[in-house]
């Protein structure tokens, strides 16, 4: 059995990129959307339509264990893929999502218990975050807010460009012109830690940035070993394999910035 990895499109790499650092014995396999990214604007039903065609399309390929590397797909699909659809499909197969491990990190990091979460549309739509930091510290004050250039800046490869800067430096000033005493600034989509080297020159120095990368890995160790019955039946080969529903030239070229090194995918179609 390997470990499903999904993601919209490119970001959920980044997630993959540090489970396979903190768990590199496993074996993986990556499905991304690409062709119909991005999920971030995209209703509350199409994303979960779009989302369980994927987690059934990973189950089919022997993934009964399932990340969802995407936090629009996490805000909008996971609870109702975990409570109305894993019961009939597949019992057995477990869902896990990105926004519950880095809310329960958020509570440890943050000194002025106010935060703020820069996300897609979708995810700051969804009140994801403060719902669950509601359960688990209401006392922290949560300012969100969504950033709908970062992700095409990211997935057009210019990190490097005076429009990632002039759209980067906009959102954190309207952030912390809303709520200066921010401490903790989360970057609640899987895309936003690529342009990192841009966003910390635009912080004040005390602010500390939550990537969800390293939290998800060291979430998913931590399942791991209290659910034995799924790790010992993951495959252990240390192996990756990548599909996606672009063309795999583009994706394989994406990718290969995503995770620094080269990349080979083969195309599937998502459906019912």
């Amino acid at each position: 059995m390997k470990i499903g990895v999904f993601d919209s499109g490119y970001g959920g790499l980044t997630i993959l990129k540090e489970i396979r650092k903190r768990l590199p014995q496993y074996d993986y396999l990556y499905l991304g959307d690409n062709a119909r990214a991005p999920y971030g604007s995209r209703s509350f039903e199409i994303v979960y339509e779009f989302t369980l065609q994927a987690v059934k399309t990973l189950f089919e390929k022997d993934c009964h264990l399932v990340i969802l590397a995407c936090n629009t797909a996490s805000a909008k699909a996971l609870r109702s893929i975990q409570q109305k659809d894993l019961p009939v499909i597949n019992p057995e197969a477990r869902v896990l999502g990105v926004i519950r491990p880095t809310a329960e990190k958020i509570t440890s990091v943050t000194s002025t218990r106010h935060v703020g979460l820069l996300a897609t549309p979708g995810t700051v739509a969804s009140r994801s975050y403060y719902l669950e930091l509601q359960k688990l510290a209401p006392e922290i004050i949560i300012t969100e807010h969504a950033c709908p250039m970062w992700v095409p800046i990211v997935e057009n490869n210019e990190i490097l460009s005076p429009g990632a800067d002039y759209f980067v430096k906009k959102e954190i000033d309207f952030i912390f012109d809303k709520d200066p005493l921010i401490d903790t600034l989360v970057l609640g989509c899987t895309h936003y830690p690529i342009l990192l080297p841009v966003i910390q020159k635009y912080i004040p120095a005390n602010v500390k940035i939550i990537c969800q990368g390293p939290i998800v890995a060291e979430s998913l160790a931590d399942y791991l070993v209290r659910h034995p019955e799924i790790e010992t039946v993951c495959s252990k080969n240390s192996g990756v394999e990548y599909l996606t529903t672009e063309h795999p030239e583009k994706f394989d070229h994406l990718a290969s910035l995503f995770l620094g090194h080269p990349v080979e995918s083969l195309t599937i179609s998502l459906k019912d």
